[in-house]
């Protein structure tokens, strides 16, 4: 994996006359290893931690319309987004032809899971007497296993990094899907003992925003790392606990995704106040009518919900009028009238009105309905129903459960944290998918193509890293 990070440690950090740039909490940059001066009072640790935090919205997998966001390229690779540019960067994932030099995630989950490794390896050893430490280490635990799970289900079995000596790690062997997994659910158990049920800032002080995990964020990630492996009655219990967890509810539809929601149990947070990356992806003051030479691609707008996605909401569906907005492009001498529908899950363009949401509760009543469904337990139906009802639909009782599941997450999730792709590969639906839409996309899909590509500079540095098939590596 790709270790050959810029190693600044204690040069940079004198020559910012021992960290007093970062007492204030700023941030430390990724692009900085911290060292054993940075463990020394809650503000330098928080330096670290908050960087690992506010790095995710700034770069890579959660920075909104950019050829490395999650959503948009996982949008794109399976039914959900339709590429309105071809030939661009996103083509590449539309027609499932990503390559080795195009694989988006790889070097940017590892440098983050390193620069953790490295943090909890200085708060643990410290002999500074840290006011926050569980909650720092806590932060620490999480945001791995959060990366872990993203990396698992995008290239299959990783390398299992949890420490910070990169000779080591320049060396690792793959582990597989399972062991990654238990590593994961590991690390959730020991972030849920240490982080506190209240929510905290990154000062570490008592906060009322959700932007850094508390420990029903634990619970709730916790959930679906058992459900995704196979634990259903561990899967239905860490659900369950936030559910009757009063500080969360289920908001209307027009609620969800604000910063205030009740449904929020962990957002991403802001290195500084700025739209959400979302509005702009797929809205971005696009007005509802376009006349003349207007394009979606006038205002930056490069995805556009599928006709399959669309025709899987059934008519009733309240999510159509509140989270899919439609656009018009009236005829011209160059083109035809055309309709198009966008994800209006985030419609704000006010700073910091939405934040990313990772973790909401009507993900938790979708896990434990799959939970009880799977131990054959007629209650599923009442947690998908919960879920239903809000959407102003009709309560269900007959038919396959495990369908009804399938569709209610695909509708109710749609156009988040690749909740779709995941979805299909862990139900092993991906290639019945993906080979009925492949001819709409111009694309030849292949099964090998689940698992995406490792960089080939990763295989050529680590003699024990083995390629995913079918790239040629």
């Amino acid at each position: 994996m790709k270790k050959r990070f810029n190693i600044l440690i204690l040069a940079f950090m004198l020559a910012l006359n021992s960290c007093d740039k970062y007492l204030d909490n700023t941030p430390l940059p990724l692009s900085v290893i911290p060292s054993e001066s940075l463990y020394q009072s809650d503000k330098l640790v928080a330096s670290v931690v908050n960087g690992i935090f506010v790095s995710t919205t700034t770069a890579g997998a959660f920075s909104g319309p950019t050829f490395s966001d999650m959503v948009m390229v996982s949008g794109m690779f399976t039914d959900e987004l339709l590429n309105l540019v071809p030939g661009n960067n996103f083509d590449v994932f539309y027609k499932n032809n990503i390559q080795p030099e195009n694989s988006p995630f790889w070097n940017d989950f590892y440098g983050k899971i390193y620069i953790a490794n490295a943090a909890l390896e200085g708060i643990q050893s410290t002999s500074a007497n840290l006011q926050f430490k569980e909650q720092w280490l806590g932060e620490c635990y999480f945001m791995r296993a959060f990366l872990y799970y993203h990396l698992v289900n995008f290239y299959g079995g990783v390398p299992l990094a949890v420490a910070s000596d990169y000779r080591v790690n320049n060396r690792l062997s793959r582990s597989s899907e399972e062991l990654v997994f238990k590593q994961i659910i590991a690390d959730l158990k020991l972030a849920k003992n240490l982080l506190s049920d209240g929510y905290r800032d990154g000062s570490g002080n008592s906060s009322t925003k959700r932007v850094r995990p508390n420990k029903a964020a634990a619970k709730a990630l916790l959930a679906r790392a058992y459900l995704y492996a196979g634990q259903w009655q561990e899967a239905e219990n860490e659900a369950t606990e936030v559910i009757q967890d009063a500080n969360y509810a289920l908001e209307s539809l027009n609620k969800v995704f604000l910063a205030g929601s009740k449904e929020t149990i962990w957002s991403l947070a802001n290195g500084e106040p700025k739209t959400n990356a979302y509005f702009k992806a797929f809205n971005n003051g696009m007005p509802a009518v376009l006349t003349g030479n207007q394009t979606p691609g006038t205002f930056n707008i490069f995805g556009v919900i599928t006709d399959q996605l669309y025709a899987s909401f059934e008519p009733a569906d309240e999510r159509l009028n509140s989270w899919v907005r439609t656009v018009k492009a009236e005829a011209s001498a160059t083109r035809p009238e055309t309709i198009y529908h966008l994800p209006s899950k985030y419609s704000s363009p006010v700073n910091d009105a939405e934040l990313t949401v990772p973790l909401r509760l009507a993900e938790q009543y979708l896990i434990r309905a799959e939970a009880r469904a799977h131990s054959n337990k007629n209650t599923a139906w009442d947690d998908l129903n919960i879920v239903r009802k809000r959407a102003g639909l009709a309560a269900i009782q007959t038919g396959d459960i495990m369908v009804a599941i399938a569709q209610e997450r695909r509708v109710e999730l749609f156009t988040e944290s690749g909740h779709r792709f995941f979805d299909l590969k862990r139900t092993k639906q991906i290639d019945q998918v993906m080979q009925n839409v492949s001819p709409l996309k111009q694309s030849n899909w292949k099964s090998y193509m689940a698992l995406w590509p490792i960089p080939n500079v990763d295989l050529f540095q680590n003699p024990n890293l083995t390629p995913n098939p079918g790239y040629g590596q």
